[in-house]
């Protein structure tokens, strides 16, 4: 095999290979060997079928299989031996001349193909004793294990009827059947039979439960509402709409007493029992959130401290996804730029910035996990499918078979886990302090690092719903891989939305 550089500037590179005829020949004749030994000819006993047959029935498949395989093959030993860690799978490029294709399928010439690609960045990882940040923690206490139970108890509260003339009030339940109505035409969806609302609980459209307040069973009221400008369905948002509601009872809520008697409805003995649970509960909450946080801070002082080149394939890549997420959101809503007082100029270029911090942050921590031999055991990659498949109940089944048979998926529920280990591996080495705040203080923070860049609430803000994750409607459709030859790739899609 011969290997010559051709292009070799900044972090592009191009080979060219060529393997001589006579070792595809080797191959072809090993596999046809091979292929003796196996098939089932009419008129040959097995296993005595000429080479010569052999070659006029399967010849043109079979080194179509060989050359396939010499190319795999080939590309691996020429990055090997030139010590090249490609950024992601190099491109390959054979001959489109059909009559080098029908000599090479003939055994009679060289396979001779290039190989395009950018490499991984050389990156010096610095001293991450250097880095200072600050974890927020709250304690559990009494208020929080109260109010939590509060909340059980208000889910598990039961109504019961009002008097016929007794007016529907706030935290009342009201059974309705309505039907509405644009430009004075039904529209779909507008229309429902005998639905429960809780007035106050903010199910339905803005201010349609208030105008439901003091009605009677029996009564009919015309309900004028509008519909968000923002609404989801392009065709409804901020359109006014009238409803026809007939209400059909009034019920109001019994309270439910925080006793042993509601532990034993949730499962469990005792109101202690409950106590236990929900503060494990609300710890785990509170380590999530604090988590986030720190996690946030660690990539922003990362994102400070590191630059250096990057792909610019896998810039691209990062930038067209989060672009087109930007495009639907936008279809949908029926916002432009300027209703976001900006220009698509102006957020072009943000988002630019963005996909270069998430690919840079991502190549960063796969360096680094590399370095520090971090992996991913099967039992994680279990949990995570486990957890994955719990948030579409009912299709778990078809969410895992997926997944285990969807190698790109598998990679996507890899990439998150893989970041956090690495974000936990350099916070251990981090100057971390830790500060008491309260409940409210930590959610504020958490929030403020959301509108900063975490989550995409239309341009001018970080789409890093990659989301992964997070998630997240099952898109199957744009699980995106980098592919990344060498290394596990950090995805930066948690780390980004926190």
């Amino acid at each position: 095999m011969q290997i010559t550089e051709t292009v070799n500037e900044g972090l592009k590179r191009s080979l060219k290979v060529v393997v001589e005829a006579s070792e595809l020949e080797r191959d072809f004749a090993s596999r046809l060997g091979e292929l003796g030994g196996q098939v089932r000819l009419k008129g040959f006993r097995p296993g005595k079928v000429p080479v010569s047959h052999l070659r006029r029935i399967y010849g043109k498949s079979v080194m179509a299989e060989v050359v396939q395989k010499k190319v795999d093959d080939s590309t691996k030993q020429a990055l090997a031996e030139r010590q090249l860690k490609p950024a992601y799978s190099p491109q390959i490029e054979l001959s489109k001349d059909q009559a080098v294709i029908d000599k090479l399928m003939e055994g009679k010439s060289d396979l001779a193909f290039t190989m395009t690609f950018e490499i991984v960045p050389p990156i010096e990882v610095k001293d991450f004793g250097a880095i200072e940040v600050e974890k927020l923690t709250v304690d559990v206490n009494d208020e929080h294990i109260d109010r939590a139970l509060q909340q059980i108890a208000a889910q598990q509260r039961s109504f019961e009827f009002k008097a016929d003339d007794a007016p529907a009030e706030r935290g009342d339940r009201v059974v309705i059947s309505f039907r509405g109505k644009i430009d004075g035409e039904p529209f779909e969806g507008g229309s429902a039979e005998d639905v429960p609302l809780e007035l106050g609980s903010a199910q339905f459209l803005p201010g349609f439960e208030d105008q439901l307040l003091g009605a009677k069973k029996g009564e009919k009221r015309v309900v004028n509402v509008a519909f968000p400008a923002d609404y989801s369905v392009s065709t409804l948002a901020g359109k006014p709409a009238q409803f026809d509601v007939d209400v059909k009872s009034v019920e109001t809520a019994k309270p439910t007493p925080i006793d042993d008697a509601l532990a034993q409805k949730l499962g469990l003995e005792t109101l202690d029992a409950v106590k236990t649970n929900v503060k494990s509960r609300i710890a785990a909450e509170f380590a999530q959130m604090s988590g986030m946080k720190l996690k946030r801070d660690v990539l922003d002082k990362l994102d400070e401290q590191y630059n250096f080149d990057l792909p610019q394939r896998l810039v691209d890549a990062e930038f067209d996804q989060i672009w087109s997420a930007l495009e639907r959101e936008m279809k949908q809503s029926g916002k432009s730029f300027a209703d976001e007082g900006t220009t698509e100029e102006e957020t072009r270029k943000e988002y630019q910035a963005i996909a270069n911090r998430r690919v840079r942050l991502g190549l960063l921590l796969g360096t680094v996990g590399e370095r520090a031999g971090i992996t991913i055991t099967d039992e994680e990659m279990q949990r995570a499918l486990i957890e994955r498949a719990r948030q579409f109940p009912g299709q778990e089944r078809k969410v895992i078979d997926y997944y285990r048979k969807n190698a790109n998926a598998l990679i996507e529920l890899r990439g998150p886990i893989f970041e956090q280990k690495v974000v936990d591996y350099i916070v251990g080495q981090a100057k971390v302090t830790e500060r008491k705040v309260t409940r409210e203080e930590l959610a504020k923070a958490v929030e403020d690092d959301q509108v900063d860049g975490g989550h995409y609430h239309g341009p001018g803000h970080d789409p890093s719903a990659h989301d992964h994750d997070h998630h997240h409607d099952h898109d199957h459709d744009h699980h995106h891989d980098h592919d990344h030859a060498h290394h596990d790739h950090a995805t930066v899609g948690e780390g980004e939305k926190a």
